[in-house]
């Protein structure tokens, strides 16, 4: 096993409190936000995410302006999203905004695509959640031939076509690196490879054994498509702190809240510390001190063969402090005790 392995750190930028309970503003937390980006670069984590949102409980629904603040303080990171969501928005303008993310940061700049789990984006920007896939494929579509950084023509039902189209500015790499966001669905993984694009696999619970047949699938399907091989990164909620008890005493009543949230907007029943339990024991939840957070990371390298493991470390309402002090863990203990688990 190769210790070549990507390690990042994801945030949703989630609307948090300080560590007396008391709720912080959303400026404010965009303001951390960019604070853990730095720590991150700071402390050698290899690749930076911010997720779009636009909802009150999240504060970032503008990930590249965030990044763009981030990209101007630090000098190593790679800066993403975790994820644009691209069916409510338009891939010109995407590609452009990251291409100026990519200038800034002096080629730092990649950009995670996804239909999204959260649907607020499609009536806030005048689009029918009855075209939810239609709007994802089409879209998908032209942002995979504006990568080619040339004259683009092309023709959909979704927005206006395009003749001899141009994006400005281009990169000076000469396109711009995009990966694409899937949540388990087989359709999805094969149309990632069916455009050559790298696969960034959400597992945000259940034994993560049980993602091998998507990457297995995402795999057979480049190479049926002939397609190089390409990168795969897996993206899992987490939560590293000086000891287990620690790290899950700290985190549940955060974790609790989140998934309380978003449960009861979607039909789920509360979750309980069983629950919470078993999901660090067994499921996809890296919760506790580095060496055991390093332990399952490793596990979930080499049983699903991936080549770059993120972090999604922000947990509803966890206070600023017990964020940075995770980012410090992850960088400067967590990352290179991986590395020597692979080597091994």
């Amino acid at each position: 096993m190769s210790t070549g392995i990507q390690l990042g750190l994801d945030t949703f930028g989630d609307v948090t409190v300080g560590l007396d309970g008391t709720p912080l503003s959303p400026a404010q937390v965009v303001r951390n936000t960019v604070e853990q980006g730095v720590l991150a670069d700071r402390v050698g984590v290899d690749a930076f995410g911010v997720g779009e949102h636009h909802r009150d409980d999240y504060a970032v629904s503008a990930p590249d302006v965030v990044l763009s603040a981030i990209a101007a303080r630090t000098e190593r990171i790679v800066l993403g999203t975790a994820v644009t969501v691209l069916s409510s928005d338009d891939p010109v303008r995407v590609y452009e905004r990251f291409a100026t993310l990519d200038a800034i940061s002096n080629g730092r700049a990649e950009v995670t695509l996804g239909r999204g789990s959260f649907t607020e984006s499609f009536p806030l920007f005048g689009f029918d959640l009855g075209d939810y896939e239609r709007l994802f494929s089409e879209k998908l579509d032209l942002f995979a031939a504006l990568r080619s950084e040339g004259e683009v023509t092309w023709e959909g039902t979704v927005r206006g076509p395009l003749v001899g189209a141009r994006v400005h500015p281009p990169t000076e790499r000469g396109s711009l690196p995009a990966w694409v966001g899937v949540g388990g669905s087989p359709e999805s993984v094969v149309r990632a490879a069916r455009y050559g694009f790298p696969l960034a696999l959400a597992i945000i619970g259940g034994e993560p054994a049980r993602f091998a047949p998507y990457t297995d699938l995402y795999r057979r399907a480049l190479d049926e498509l002939g397609q190089p091989a390409q990168p795969i990164l897996v993206h899992s909620p987490g939560f590293v702190f000086d000891t287990d008890e620690e790290a899950k005493e700290l985190l549940f009543p955060h974790f609790k809240a989140n998934r309380d949230r978003i449960g009861a907007e979607r039909g789920w029943p509360p979750a309980t510390r069983l629950d919470f339990e078993r999901e660090v024991a067994g499921g996809s939840l890296y919760v506790g001190s580095p060496e055991t957070v390093a332990h399952k990371i490793a596990t979930t390298v080499r049983t699903l063969g991936i080549d770059r493991f993120d972090l999604k470390y922000s947990n509803g309402p966890m206070p600023h402090e017990h964020l940075m002090r995770t980012i410090e863990l992850y960088g400067t203990k967590v990352a290179p005790r991986v590395r020597e688990l692979l080597a091994d």
